[in-house]
């Protein structure tokens, strides 16, 4: 039962982040929809580590290539994703409130992936491998 649990605060983390991004986009007072190209760094970023995972061998040594290139892809999906609107907001774009939320959003979203791959990362009988 603490898995469904996790899986619906999870959900409920992404339904946040998505509602600020929407702010950001959807109030009169900002009225622009160009951050919504955060879309795709979301769909983007989980996508390396979950290759890796597949890949990788699973030995016992303290570095591996694949999963050292995996996190590097992956840090640099979400950095892009926190950078974009601050370039948007710098070259007024965007306003610098809908920046804030945009970020905000990103912030949510990107610990509920992290959250995500923690609760159901682990081999047990309740992983998202099997899925």
């Amino acid at each position: 039962m603490a898995g469904i649990k996790a899986l619906i605060s999870l959900s409920f983390g992404g339904a946040i982040g998505l509602m600020f991004l929407m702010l950001g986009c959807a109030l009169p007072v900002y009225d622009k929809y160009w951050p919504l190209f955060l879309l795709f760094f979301y769909i983007l970023a989980p996508i390396p580590y979950c290759i890796s995972r597949r890949v990788g061998d699973d030995t016992d040594s303290a570095s591996n290539a694949c999963k050292e290139l995996a996190l590097f892809l992956t840090t640099g999906i979400v950095v892009s994703a926190f950078g974009l609107p601050i370039v948007f907001a710098r070259a007024e774009v965007i306003a610098w409130g809908a920046c804030a939320l945009v970020l905000t959003g990103n912030a949510v979203i990107f610990a509920t992936i992290l959250g995500f791959f923690l609760v159901f990362g682990s081999n047990d009988d309740f992983s998202w491998q099997q899925w």
